[in-house]
């Protein structure tokens, strides 16, 4: 059987890095499929493709689910309007990654499913199991939040692994997607609009553990107050319980995975792939030999001696600290979309900051915290003003500008991965 979904009909709506691949690989495993943008441009693409492009209705008889695309909200802070009308016809609100299961199943394969996530470290715990998997020799896909979209990957035999890193916008959207391995790495306040509060924060991400058996494994941090308390309540759930924290774990040899952060990384992918059978000399070739991710505290410049490093996957004051405790001293650009609480927790590392250059809708909060502190700071705006400025503050200094922006990209950019690549280029000076 290779139609999994033969007979079935689902409403995609949101055709972006994950919701145009969906609908492709939904209408390839035998389903109908209407599908649904806000914008013009991208229901033209999918027109072109061939599909039914329209706004799903009740009126057109059933649907086995909506998918909608992970960004979108179907409940907090306002519903979408596709959303409040699955809801009130009783249609499934699914993410891609659960239809990735069903298909899987359906098709009678045994792969096993690895789910990482956690507000911070997901996106190299992730690639770096992936990587110590293909190391062993065994088939892996890993996908979803990283890389490929879930409902892309292959179907794997009997003997692949599947790993997918989770947000909690995809973990509130499964239904009967069980993870032989759950990784939870940390929990610090993030996308509270979304989830109302940390406590509604922290139920989406505990959906990691959801549905797990005893022959599962849960694998947590407890480095944080939160996942503490998560890791409390694992320990009267069946799957087996194993607690992660970089105290208990040496900095891996690779210069990929340098600084605190990265040992509860390693420490978590180790676990991970014990949980799956690796042997320990694949799990340490496969530390050693990791090559890092994009936009991770990524080298991408030495220009005049001074070095630039683009940390623009740093979303959230909490993933900055990570990279601003990598060096003694640096020139910072950092500004966007400010989570909750801003900078505040970054204070104590604001004597490493030589000067600081921020850009963005709320970097002009930023500079304001960073005078108060007596930071030598400008708010200049755009990457294209900071980078250049920050260069001739390192070349007078430290030597080192760090992009860490403590925030969102979307005022000025569609991502992270785009943001980091315009600084990349200017840092370059290839622009």
């Amino acid at each position: 059987m290779n139609a999994p979904f033969a007979g079935q009909r689902f409403a995609v709506v949101g055709l972006g890095r994950a919701g145009l691949p969906a609908a492709r690989r939904l209408r390839e495993f035998g389903a109908s499929v209407v599908v649904w943008d806000d914008g013009e441009a991208s229901r033209n693409a999918a027109a072109v493709e061939g599909f039914d492009v329209r706004r799903p209705s009740a009126a057109e008889g059933h649907f086995d689910a909506l998918v909608l695309s992970p960004g979108i909200p179907h409940l907090l802070p306002k519903p979408h309007p596709e959303a409040v009308w699955a809801r009130e016809a009783g249609v499934p609100v699914l993410t891609d990654a659960e239809l990735l299961y069903q298909a899987v199943r359906t098709l009678g394969s045994k792969a096993r499913f690895a789910g990482i996530t956690g507000t911070n470290g997901k996106s190299t715990t992730t690639a770096l199991l992936a990587h110590i998997l293909t190391v062993a020799g065994i088939p892996n896909a890993a996908g979803a939040n990283l890389g490929q979209a879930a409902l892309s990957l292959p179907v794997l035999p009997d003997d692949g692994v599947y790993v997918l890193e989770m947000s909690s916008y995809m973990l509130e959207r499964l239904a009967s997607l069980r993870f032989d391995v759950g990784v939870m790495l940390n929990l610090s306040p993030d996308h509270l609009d979304r989830h109302g509060n940390m406590a509604g924060y922290a139920a989406a991400k505990r959906e990691i553990f959801a549905r797990q058996n005893a022959d599962c494994t849960a694998i947590i941090g407890i480095e944080d107050k939160p996942s503490r308390q998560m890791a409390d309540w694992l320990a009267g759930q069946p799957a087996k319980l194993v607690t992660i924290s970089s105290e208990y774990y040496e900095t891996p040899p690779n210069r990929a995975l340098a600084g605190k952060h990265n040992a509860q990384n390693a420490f978590a992918a180790s676990e991970a792939a014990r949980a799956l059978g690796v042997s320990e000399e694949a799990i340490l070739e496969g530390i050693k030999t990791f090559p890092g991710l994009a936009h991770r505290a990524q080298e991408v410049a030495i220009r005049e001696g001074v070095r630039f490093i683009n940390d623009s996957k740093a979303t959230n004051a909490d993933a900055a600290s990570r990279a601003m405790g990598l060096f003694e001293h640096f020139v910072w650009v950092a500004g966007g979309v400010a989570k909750a609480g801003g900078i505040e927790d970054l204070a104590p590392l604001f004597p490493r900051i030589e000067k600081a250059f921020l850009i963005g809708q709320d970097g002009e909060v930023f500079a304001q915290r960073l005078s108060e502190a007596g930071v030598e700071n400008n708010y200049v705006g755009t990457l294209e003003r900071a980078v250049p400025a920050a260069f001739e503050a390192a070349k007078a200094g430290c030597g080192t500008v760090l992009f860490s922006p403590a925030a969102a990209s979307f005022d000025q950019f569609p991502n992270f991965e785009v943001r980091g690549e315009r600084f990349t280029s200017l840092a370059k000076a290839d622009v």
